[in-house]
């Protein structure tokens, strides 16, 4: 049977089926292929008429098969260089991954040395020379068990039994098995791409991103972020709730164990609010605005929320400024790259009318707040607020602790907030949860809750509003005065009951059909749980519905 495959910008007909690694003329630059709108390994059997796209480490998709081929080489090489050693994997600062060294019983974190760093970089170079096959197989769930034991990785076999499938896939590497949930380059050459560097007291390990065309970034170091990663990762680990398995133990399949898993993170969020309401009240006679920020689906308005109550429970009655009410017409809102409106820009917003609002607050004046209407595209003045002398005025919106949005009032009366889930949460050791994929799901389920919009029309905006993230909102982290993780360990028992339907609901087969299998793999190992028990007031309640402060308006 003959069957037509076009790529590379022609067309050839084959008579028996064909590998995809056999198009590629061994260009180890090219890390997978986009089949027919689908995401494949290199070692995919073609054997159907098909459009072929090899991507590279410039695309999304490539980048994250590289990412953990680069988290198996490090986890292959130090298995071999210092035999039982075990590092746990979190993502961190300049968008690399930090392996911490822990000890046998997972309870303690140790300091690396130089010198096992540069020992263990010389082993990956050495493997990455030697170009080794990855071998995909399927085994048992039993036969996992035991491979998992024998490569000393119970943190593996303990998420078994939270498998819905009944049987895994492993990689053989030159006799080394491991798993990192996804797909594989075809061999160690594909590899050579990475740093390693000393952060004590852990290593970092830098690889290609595709947000900068598949090259390494340049290191920056970023204390503020970095010491909220740390403080997120501690109480994850003081509480026991930093793996999947952790999770899905502490409720124990009764009412009494879930109430307690929920009150306990959710006393970390109320013990963050005293605490920032302290810093804030502490402060009060020269904060005259408290600026709040941070990337999509941080839970910012139910934050702004509840800081205000926490304020006025101190006596402070802060006025409430919405930046998302001061958008242009669409008419005036400028154009990205791709010629679509741009409303990440700090452009689509009316920067002067909010300064002059801001200013005559501050001087004691009336002033008539705008309220923008996206569906009738305008503004509309119908709300009165005069600003009490000695009260803040808080804004909200992810141009927030942007410079330019502010212009007018200098930094010392300004309190600067970040607000994102600084989520250190793994699926086990090796395998940590993106940051940017909690959000994600997030979104998902709160535009399907309250604009009925489907998984596939969030996630076709997705990519707009990372490149807006990236532009306008990260760099502006590091000079907050305060950084408030958003996140909530137990949440992911949640999103995953209402997220799971939504993504099941996408065709394999489309474009976003990888999305939907990535965010799936994520999440279904995560036991549900009954919500009726979550706090109205919670900042989760803004995604699945049921807030106080929204669903009561």
């Amino acid at each position: 049977m003959k069957f037509t495959i076009t790529y590379n910008g022609k067309s050839e007909t084959f008579e028996k089926k064909v590998k995809l690694i056999e198009l590629t003329n061994d260009d180890k630059n090219i890390i997978c292929a986009n089949v027919n709108g689908r995401i494949r390994e290199l070692d995919y059997d073609v054997y159907y008429d098909a459009n072929v796209t090899f991507l590279t480490l410039a695309d999304h998709d490539a980048m994250g098969i590289y990412e953990k081929g680069i988290r198996f080489l490090f986890v292959m090489a130090s298995h071999l260089v210092y035999p039982g050693i075990k590092f746990k994997m979190t993502y961190s600062v300049s968008r690399s991954i930090f392996a911490q060294l822990i000890s046998d019983d997972g309870k303690r974190s140790l300091f690396v040395t130089p010198s096992m760093v540069q020992k263990i970089e010389e082993k990956m170079r050495e493997i990455v020379k030697a170009d080794y096959k990855f071998e995909r197989l399927i085994k048992t769930n039993e036969e996992a068990s035991k491979i998992y034991q024998e490569f000393n990785l119970p943190d593996k076999n303990s998420i078994l039994e939270y498998r819905p499938e009944k049987t895994v896939h492993f990689y053989n590497c030159n006799g080394y098995f491991n798993y990192m949930y996804g797909r594989m380059v075809p061999s160690t050459g594909y590899l050579k791409n990475f740093k390693l560097r000393f952060y004590a007291p852990g290593i970092l390990i830098q690889y290609p991103r595709s947000e900068y065309d598949g090259k390494i970034p340049p290191f920056k170091d970023e204390p503020t972020f970095s010491d909220t990663l740390i403080n997120a990762q501690k109480w994850s680990s003081l509480v026991k709730l930093s793996t999947v398995s952790e999770i899905n133990k502490k409720i124990k399949d009764n009412e009494l164990s879930i109430v307690e898993l929920i009150n306990l993170c959710e006393n970390k969020h109320n013990r963050m609010l005293c605490e920032l309401g302290q810093k804030i009240e502490d402060q009060i006679d020269t904060i005259r605005l408290i600026c709040i920020a941070g990337p999509s689906s941080s839970g910012k308005t139910t934050f702004a929320d509840r800081l205000t109550m926490e304020l006025k429970s101190r006596g402070i009655n802060p006025i409430r400024v919405s930046i998302d009410d001061y958008y242009k017409r669409r008419e005036d809102v400028p154009l990205d790259d791709d010629g679509n409106y741009d409303f990440e820009s700090i452009e689509a917003l009316d920067v002067d009318l909010f300064n002059e609002d801001i200013l005559n607050l501050l001087n004691g004046q009336e002033v008539h707040l705008p309220t923008f209407s996206f569906k009738e595209n305008k503004r509309t003045f119908d709300r009165k607020v005069i600003l009490s002398p000695k009260d803040p005025i808080i804004i909200e919106g992810i141009h927030a602790l942007n410079e330019k949005m502010t212009i007018s009032i200098p930094n010392y009366l300004k309190f600067k907030i970040y607000i994102s889930p600084q989520a250190q949460i793994n699926l086990d050791n090796e395998n940590p949860i993106s940051l940017t994929d909690i959000r994600l799901l997030r979104r998902i389920v709160r535009d399907n809750q309250y604009r009925g919009s489907s998984a596939i029309e969030t996630l076709s905006m997705w990519p707009s509003v990372r490149k807006g993230e990236f532009k306008w909102i990260y760099a502006t982290q590091e000079y907050a005065n305060y950084v408030f993780d958003s996140f909530l360990n137990y949440e992911l028992c949640v999103l995953s009951k209402h997220a799971l339907p939504l993504l099941r609901k996408i065709d394999p087969e489309s474009e976003y059909g990888p999305d939907a299998e990535r965010l799936i793999s994520l999440i279904k190992y995560f036991k549900p749980i009954d919500e009726k028990w979550i706090p109205c007031s919670s900042i989760l309640k803004e995604f699945i519905g049921g807030s106080c402060y929204r669903d009561a308006k």
